[in-house]
């Protein structure tokens, strides 16, 4: 019996239409480090070449907004939208009687 296996094709494999993007918990390392306000680190090559869009300090960067994280020594990409810190939605809030 002989069965046909197709070829792999030639080249780098590569995600979503050549889009580099972190594996999920290279990800959330990046994005936990982000919203700490730690230095950031690319996890997947090391590199402290990492940018963030918007930058922290911009005007820019309100709540409800997207939050870019790109590696420019790799290229990989991570974005998500940064949770709104509002103090009466937090589970230790003190509850008033209303």
């Amino acid at each position: 019996m002989c069965s046909h296996v197709p070829a792999l094709p030639e080249g780098p494999t590569v995600g979503r239409r050549g889009i580099k993007e972190y594996r999920a918990p290279e990800a959330l390392i990046l994005i936990g480090s982000d919203r700490d306000q730690k230095p950031l680190v690319c996890p997947s090559c090391n590199s402290t070449a990492v940018e963030r869009i918007p930058e922290r300090a911009s005007a820019d960067d309100a709540p409800g907004g997207r939050v870019t994280l790109n590696c420019s020594a790799c290229g990989r990409t991570a974005t998500y939208i940064p949770r709104v810190l509002n103090p009466d939605a937090l589970p230790e809030a003190p509850r008033h009687p209303g």
